[in-house]
């Protein structure tokens, strides 16, 4: 078996790349300015990069594509927060903690979530208030808007700044799991596996119709059925899509592709082939290196770059 890709880059299309890469760096002080390949580059501490693209008129953000936002692990997510509200230029985003209104900054000012999603349906905020829960005010998870209409996601307290995460959306999660696990080789967080009894045949599971908060919609979210796999330091969680429209081709959006690295490309390439995996762009040079792009279970776009 070959071994697992690494993450290696998420790419943006952005009509300033200068400007939100000053951003990033910014308010993620650990990272900083660089280029790769020929493209703009913000380079976060764990040896992952954000590519960019520039381009003539803002990259569109819907319809929704199977990448959803980013995420950066901070220290500390009460310190962090108190920064970003002493900048007036940021604007951070509400959570809503109900259907009924109320919202936060951050999610540990609300119910703490008592299952393997960060939320709680309406039976569930019942129960927790008749029980007198009150929140841990530690740690958590909020978002701000970055350059480009970007969704950028910062939870804490963990031991040191990075990026951490692509979140997604998937038409079925458990198949795009075990299509993840079979064409890429793809590790599965302990917390995210698939149930056991679940095979290529039966992995397409309609979503639950509860709802759950805090959201960034004041009508919750659906988290069930939700699934994810990790490349390296860098997890791509997913939930299930929040309406019936199947997810958009990714190319072309403001978060364009997904880029993993590979050891020996042309191994890759002739696996895949055999496997029947749409392929979007043949082998082409990339920079100093080569690379090629395929496609993901929901249309995204994933691109496989030969590293040394």
């Amino acid at each position: 078996m070959l071994a697992a890709p690494t993450f290696h880059h998420l790419h943006l299309n952005s009509v300033d790349p200068d400007r939100a890469i000053d951003f990033y760096v910014r308010h993620f002080p650990r990272s900083s300015k660089a280029r790769w390949g020929g493209f703009a580059a913000l380079a976060a501490p764990n040896d992952v990069l954000m590519l960019f693209t520039k381009v003539a008129t803002p990259a569109p953000t819907s319809p929704q594509t199977a990448i959803w936002h980013f995420g950066w692990h901070v220290s500390d997510t009460r310190a962090s927060l108190d920064t970003y509200r002493s900048r007036p230029d940021l604007e951070l985003l509400p959570l809503y903690t109900t259907d009924e209104g109320g919202e936060v900054h951050v999610s540990s000012d609300t119910w703490p979530s008592s299952g393997p999603t960060p939320g709680l349906t309406k039976t569930q905020i019942a129960e927790a208030k008749a029980r007198g829960v009150q929140p841990t005010r530690k740690a958590g998870f909020g978002y701000m808007r970055g350059p480009d209409d970007a969704l950028v996601e910062y939870a804490g307290d963990y031991p040191a700044e990075r990026f951490n995460h692509v979140h997604m959306f998937q038409d079925d999660p458990y198949c795009a799991q075990l299509w993840y696990q079979r064409h890429l080789n793809a590790a599965v967080p302990a917390n995210r596996a698939v149930p056991a009894s679940v095979t290529e045949a039966s992995c397409t599971v309609p979503r639950t119709p509860d709802r759950s908060w805090p959201a960034l919609n004041r009508e919750g979210m659906f988290r069930s059925p939700v699934a994810a796999v990790i490349f390296g330091d860098v997890a791509l969680p997913w939930y299930v899509r929040q309406d019936d429209r199947p997810l958009a081709p990714s190319r072309g959006h403001l978060y364009d592709h997904i880029a993993l690295g590979v050891r020996d490309l042309d191994a890759w390439i002739a696996k895949l082939r055999g496997e029947r995996v749409r392929f979007l762009e043949e082998p082409y040079a990339l920079g100093d290196t080569r690379a090629v792009m395929i496609e993901g279970p929901s249309r995204e776009a994933l691109e496989l770059v030969e590293t040394a």
